[in-house]
């Protein structure tokens, strides 16, 4: 077997990188810094909040969810934003609603709001302070330096991304082709490489590593995947696949495409905008979904457009985006805890987190462990968002932010975000010289993905990532060392 290459993709190959990467890294701090300024003073301006505390809180939230990205891009990005993705999305999911005054915030009183944004305002000042504070070193033994494989490195990347879309064609349009029993497999090993290779070459491309027929490829094959995941009338699946690309084009390049981010969120406000109109037709009374095929596509696409559009002479751009907001946000549910625990409803006290280690048990070592969305299910029994019939129908988004002051108050808030900031930072500063298709770096790019998962409860979060990783991870280790890779 060759010998193991130690060459780091992440780090620039030119003698004169570190210098150019820290001047990119500092136009884009000064770019995203004077972004800043103006989402704050826009909506400093425009907010129609009646309490000026409630605006300063929303204000404070904002600022700190994007703090560490300009930090990230100050220093020149060196390491994957594992842990700026991970606070950034704060912003969507509990700072923007409550700039923008999510509909479902009118059923609290001032007091339970101010205390559900003080919570979150502890989890990032927490979160931030002990990742700035922790210290590590990266770490250069074989297994971090040596890249999975030794041969063909592009042809794996582009085989994933072709494995990882003809999954996603094959599930949502010929899904009798694939048997029930290993689906599951399927999905995580599809959908696992599918992120890997996603990132990987959305980073080199940011690098100016790919040919023009590779860039090609990589739009092409994102496109029918996330327009397949669309067509089900699901979009957290398309939506964070392309985010994710879009986070390695700027980890690589250390600047931001604006064209391609304009258009993306343009698009992804059009199709919020006409989601209800379409469910309303093709998912019926009572819910049942019913799947177009794909020679119905073009017709199907041109209607959502239409039903995005049809409700412009109501609702202007702003409102637009504002329902694309209140879709990410879970900071309604921190207000639902925080209204009932602990004067109505006790402290949990950990019954939720029980349920966490049983998820790294393979369920062929346990064939009765429970689901991943036990954790969920008892959060929403307990405050009242479902019963125990329609929870086994539905999986309603909570956090785990959420998940945590349920169970501890602010004290689990807290923690949580200690155990957060410092694990990330030890990841990060230990692979931060790690090549990018190496096992370790494999993990962060997972990681990465898995930051946005904003509505997870930690037993789903927990599962989900792990079955990733064994996917992700297993797969290279099998290639490289029986099939000489």
């Amino acid at each position: 077997m060759t010998a193991p290459s130690t060459e780091a993709t992440t780090i620039d190959p030119t003698p004169n990188a570190p210098q150019e990467g820290q001047q990119r890294g500092t136009k884009l701090f000064v770019i995203g810094a004077a972004g800043l300024a103006a989402l704050l003073a826009y909506y400093g301006y425009t907010s129609k909040l009646e309490d000026p505390l409630h605006l300063y809180f929303g204000l404070f939230i904002l600022f700190l969810a994007i703090l560490p990205c300009l930090l990230w891009a100050r220093r020149g990005g060196r390491h994957l934003p594992t842990f700026e993705v991970l606070m950034l999305t704060t912003a969507n999911a509990y700072g923007l609603p409550l700039l923008t005054g999510h509909i479902q915030l009118k059923a609290y009183d001032f007091e339970t709001i101010s205390t559900a944004a003080l919570g979150i305002l502890v989890y990032q000042i927490t979160a931030i302070s002990t990742f700035l504070l922790i210290r590590g070193r990266p770490i250069r033994s074989p297994m971090f330096m040596n890249e999975v494989l030794t041969r063909d490195l592009k042809k794996f990347v582009a085989y994933g991304l072709l494995l990882s879309t003809a999954y996603s064609v094959i599930s949502v349009y010929y899904s009798d082709l694939i048997p029930s029993e290993t689906n599951s497999i399927l999905r995580a090993v599809s959908f696992g490489i599918g992120m890997v290779s996603t990132f990987a070459q959305a980073r080199s491309w940011g690098q100016k590593e790919l040919a023009a027929y590779e860039k090609i490829f990589l739009v092409v094959m994102i496109s029918v995947q996330a327009a397949s995941q669309f067509s089900t009338l699901y979009l957290v699946t398309g939506m964070s696949l392309i985010v994710l690309g879009l986070v390695g084009y700027v980890s690589g390049a250390r600047k931001l495409p604006f064209v391609a981010t304009l258009a993306f969120f343009s698009i992804a406000a059009l199709l919020h905008n006409g989601k209800s109109t379409m469910r309303s037709k093709y998912w019926g009374a009572e819910g049942v979904r019913e799947q177009i095929t794909v020679q119905q596509l073009p017709a199907f696409f041109s209607e959502w457009v239409e039903a995005g559009l049809s409700t412009t002479g109501q609702d202007d751009e702003r409102e637009m985006t504002k329902k694309l907001l209140e879709r990410s946000s879970v900071f309604h549910i921190m207000c639902l805890v925080v209204s009932n625990s602990p004067e109505r409803l006790p402290y949990l006290n950990g019954e939720t987190y029980v349920h966490v280690p049983g998820q790294l048990i393979p369920r062929f070592f346990w064939k009765d462990k429970p689901q991943a969305h036990v954790a969920t299910d008892i959060l929403c029994i307990y405050y009242g968002l479902q019963d125990e019939v329609t929870v086994r129908n539905a999986t309603i988004g909570f956090g785990m932010i959420a998940e945590a002051y349920a169970n501890f108050g602010f004290y689990g808030v807290g923690l949580l975000a200690f155990v957060f900031g410092a694990v990330y930072k030890r990841i990060q500063t230990a692979t931060s010289e790690s090549p990018m298709l190496s096992y370790p770096g494999i993990f962060v790019i997972v990681l990465t993905a898995w930051s946005f998962q904003t509505e997870s409860t930690m037993a789903i979060w927990i599962s989900s990532m792990s079955q990733a990783c064994v996917a992700v991870l297993g797969l290279p280790f099998v290639v490289r060392n029986f099939a000489g890779g």
